[in-house]
């Protein structure tokens, strides 16, 4: 019988996956501010292009935050297991 070795992962593989994580975070976030901000403005704001930039600023920031918290956090990535 072969014994299957526990190898750890390098220290650039996980900052790789902490980066593709962070990268994704963004992009979902931004995108569901935008996407907030436009129907805000089609709905209450007569289409003018104010709250679309606040949306995609506040889905920026919060894509900011999360990634920030996720390369400070020593334990490695959060897994779901469903």
């Amino acid at each position: 019988m072969s014994e299957q070795l526990k190898v750890s992962p390098t220290s650039r593989s996980l900052l790789n996956d902490k980066w593709d994580v962070v990268l994704s975070n963004l992009v979902v976030k931004v995108g569901l501010g935008f996407g907030a901000g436009v129907v805000a403005s089609v709905l209450l704001f007569k289409r003018r292009a104010s709250p679309v930039w606040i949306g995609v600023g506040f889905g920026l920031g919060r894509g900011y935050a999360e990634g920030d918290a996720i390369f400070r956090s020593s334990a490695g990535l959060r897994t779901v297991k469903a």
